[in-house]
């Protein structure tokens, strides 16, 4: 992401639209009028809510702040799998505190991310952050909340850390970004994958593929923002009022209508995190 690219025009709206991941801290909203001017900006284009997800500490302090904040934004709360080496006693109590909120609607993002280790400082081994995953798994079950995964470069792990300990009742992709060997493994399993906007990525060839496979009720789309600006703004800033441009590029791989493929991914993220329908507050 650069700075120097300008932020995307607003897009054609869509209605409705649920983002099933972002990162509002990382947009850069620390406050309340933050929160609200983001979510105001998104809603301008039909993205009327927002799940916001932590990946440390901190950051999921808060995202439950700022669903306090706004009726329109939800929190995910978990250690991202980089930072599993924190997981100490007191950071699981708190982590724990802060998932059984009643505006925490997933545990996330954990899994794992084999990427890294090995090249970035401080990062979380590959067993630490199996232990993590493990231990987030079981916290999910314990609340009977969604668990969101993080997944780089570890398809066969992941799948194998789930059988073992055994798989949430909703298990969430987040930013799918594997192939279609794997799209079919988690649809089987009947895991949820959201795509964010590298499906609209020239060299996305392979996502394109198991994009196709996926029963439309196991779609969530997200923009992961400040991170992974659909084309053709890759590179720029984004944020949840950028989604418009996922769904029409995921609706174009998909040989659907754009509009209905919106209301169905915001069907199902009624149900994945329990939200209320639209008209219900």
């Amino acid at each position: 992401m650069s700075k120097d690219r300008p932020a995307p025009d607003l897009p054609e709206p869509l209605f409705p639209l649920v983002d099933a991941h972002t990162h509002l801290d990382a947009c850069g909203a620390t406050d309340a009028a933050g929160v609200r001017a983001i979510v105001d900006r998104a809603a301008s284009v039909g993205v009327g809510r927002v799940v916001t997800v932590a990946d440390d500490l901190a950051a999921a302090r808060f995202a439950v702040e700022a669903a306090h904040w706004d009726e329109r934004v939800f929190a995910a709360v978990a250690i991202h799998p980089t930072r599993a080496n924190v997981l100490d006693d007191a950071v699981k109590a708190e982590i724990e505190r802060l998932a059984s909120d009643p505006r925490t609607v997933a545990v996330g993002e954990t899994g794992l991310d084999l990427y890294w280790p090995g090249t970035l400082d401080g990062c979380a081994t590959p067993a630490e952050q199996e232990d993590g995953f493990r231990w987030h798994i079981d916290l999910a079950k314990r609340l009977g909340k969604p668990l969101m995964i993080h997944n780089r470069d570890a398809d066969a792990d992941l799948l194998r850390v789930l059988h073992d300990e055994g798989a949430p009742e909703t298990v969430i992709f987040h930013c799918f970004s594997s192939d279609a060997t794997m799209a079919r493994a988690c649809v089987d399993a009947g895991y949820v994958l959201s795509f964010s906007g590298t499906v609209s990525f020239k060299n996305a060839k392979a996502l394109r593929e198991a994009a196709l496979l996926v029963p439309v009720d196991q779609v969530l789309v997200e923009t992961d923002a400040p991170f992974l600006t659909p084309h053709p703004f890759r590179g720029a800033p984004n944020q949840s009022y950028c989604l418009p441009y996922t769904v029409r590029a995921l609706a174009e791989v998909r040989g659907e209508d754009p509009q209905v493929l919106a209301a169905a991914s915001t069907a199902t993220a009624e149900r994945v995190y329990r939200l209320p329908s639209r008209g219900q507050g």
